[in-house]
């Protein structure tokens, strides 16, 4: 099939995403029950039976690479994996990506996107498949690694495509130019317009949320013109290997070079993502992880255009509300889901000493605390139930940090372990809440990745307010959270929030939780604080990937 019929089979969907970026409104092209009525029948099975496939073999990907092989993975549900992917070296990637760069970049933007479409839809109709490596790698339960792995991710990723194509073909590609003269004829010339791809495109993975961080910015790459190189995080291989077989798989059906999209697998001591930063031709970087290293790549991969996603202290703000039940079952969600190893899991929640005004009457800062805690506890009171919003702890970074978090305040609620019913093996740990005073910032005012939060003790909600700002604003944040039936204290919340550079949410006590964002919609991050240079998805973390470049003639 010829990538121009590709396009036409997706123009309804990709005119649609356009539209609901334009308009900001619901709209999700892929559902994301994980439903035999949705999928299919038998779509759960063979998702699993594929899943299970890749256990303790080589993964079928023909590609550059030495014939050595790199298994890195391993399941925080303890189920043993063995994945081997091919290792290859810097010098050969670039070369096979440089090899299919200047093809792809002359394919015109209607194909490019035809492109990404139908990769898309292939990866969406093998969502359960991804459900279980997502969940496998990243320690998330399976509901939610199938939404977030799959559905979810599959959308931000078409939200890039949309926002792409409607960028480069939004503007005249060919123009017959006349100025009128005062005497004689017009001058007249004959322009075109050419969107040229920056070059090949580095996008290094997370371990958390190795689909839904990554997809963004492979998609705003291919639909531009450029060639990627997927660097998976180590501890999240498969996901990312699915998805670049798949896309090699389309590429290759519609006659594009497969090596427009590459996996560099590495082993921990090979540090290819450094390596393959700073080569000259790598022209894209993105990156989805650690201050320290998200700072680095910004310093000096300096040929680059860098997005970063790093590390940021999510501020909280209660000042009062008339639904306080509600209000502490939502922050008790936001707290526990997927053991708090989120970029927008809230960390600092700042309350006045002197406590808030309720539905229920007047409560201490310490009732507050009390409350917030019996709310956790209650929520995760059933480990069957608890497994499924907790997951599993992904890496021992954050193992260590919960352990220590009795040494940091006072604890008001302490981590427990959890007992998975499926997977004896699985490391399973509540949340922790600790107090603080106000001048505790050595504390609070860092990350925390993890579920390990703190309840912060304020002169009131002005001090609260102003905190939030300057912790935002030194450390940076994805997130930021009010409570307040005060429309004074809801103005000046957004107002801080706009000045720190942070997304807020006002008074969530329903089905919509801060950790959570919408495509076509919410913004995820805003790259006006520390936490992150761009936004997904928004105008700026697309074109910055291409340019405009004119021919002209006379007529």
């Amino acid at each position: 099939m010829a990538p121009s019929e590709l396009y036409e089979r997706h123009r309804a969907t990709l005119e649609s995403a356009v539209e609901a970026i334009r308009g900001r409104h619901y709209w999700s092209p892929y559902p994301e029950s994980p439903s035999p009525k949705v999928y299919g029948e038998g779509a759960a099975a063979a998702g699993e039976a594929a899943f299970q496939g890749y256990l303790g073999k080589d993964f079928p990907l023909d590609q550059a690479g030495s014939g050595d092989r790199v298994i890195t993975e391993r399941s925080p549900y303890g189920l043993p994996l063995g994945v081997g992917y091919p290792r290859a070296g810097a010098d050969e990637l670039i070369a096979a990506s440089a090899a299919a760069a200047r093809s792809w970049a002359r394919t015109g933007p209607d194909e490019r996107a035809g492109v990404c479409l139908e990769i898309l839809d292939r990866i969406n109709k093998r969502s359960f498949e991804m459900a279980h490596a997502v969940q496998h790698t990243s320690g998330q339960a399976f509901v939610m690694a199938f939404q977030a792995g799959g559905p979810h991710a599959q959308e931000r990723g078409l939200e890039a495509v949309a926002y792409a194509h409607d960028m480069i073909t939004g503007y005249g590609r060919t123009v017959r130019w006349e100025k009128p003269q005062r005497r004689g004829e017009p001058l007249v010339m004959e322009k075109r317009f050419r969107a040229v791809p920056r070059g090949i495109g580095l996008v290094i993975g997370c371990n958390t949320f190795p689909t839904w961080n990554a997809y963004p910015a492979i998609f705003a790459d291919l639909a531009t013109g450029n060639t990627v190189i997927v660097k998976p995080h180590p501890g999240a291989v498969l996901p990312l290997a699915i998805t670049v077989a798949v896309a090699r798989e389309v590429l290759a059906e519609n006659g594009h070079d497969p090596d427009a999209v590459l996996l560099a697998a590495e082993r921990a001591e090979d540090r290819i993502a450094a390596d393959l930063a700073l080569r000259p031709e790598v022209r894209i970087v993105d990156f989805t992880g650690s201050t320290e290293f998200g700072d680095w790549l910004e310093a000096n991969a300096r040929q680059a255009a860098v997005f970063t996603e790093k590390a940021g202290v999510n501020a909280v703000v209660v000042d009062s509300t008339d639904a306080y039940r509600a209000m502490l079952g939502n922050l008790a969600f936001s707290l526990s889901l997927y053991s708090g190893q989120m970029c927008t899991t809230p960390q600092n929640i700042f309350v006045p000493r002197e406590g808030i005004d309720t539905d229920e009457g007047r409560k201490s800062a310490e009732e507050f605390g009390a409350d917030l805690a019996g709310a956790v506890t209650k929520l995760l009171s059933d480990p069957a139930k608890a497994t499924g919003f907790l997951g599993a702890i992904a890496n021992r970074g954050v193992l260590d940090r919960l352990s220590g978090a009795g040494a940091l305040g006072e604890p008001v609620l302490e981590s427990a372990e959890v007992v998975h019913p499926d997977y004896a093996e699985a490391t399973v740990r509540t949340p922790a809440v600790v107090r603080l005073e106000a001048d505790r910032r050595d504390v609070y005012g860092r990350e925390h990745f993890g579920p390990v939060s703190f309840l912060i003790g304020t002169a009131g909600t002005e001090e609260s307010l102003r905190l939030l700002r300057e912790t935002v604003a030194e450390r940076g944040a994805l997130t930021a959270s009010v409570y307040s039936t005060s429309p004074e204290v809801l103005e000046a919340a957004e107002d801080a929030a706009a000045d720190a550079g942070v997304n807020l949410s006002e008074n969530l006590t329903g089905q919509v939780f801060v950790n959570q964002s919408a495509a076509f919609s919410d913004y995820h991050g805003t790259g006006a604080n520390p936490a992150a240079t761009s936004s997904l998805t928004d105008p700026a973390f697309v074109a910055g990937r291409f340019s405009f470049v004119q021919s002209r003639r006379h007529a």
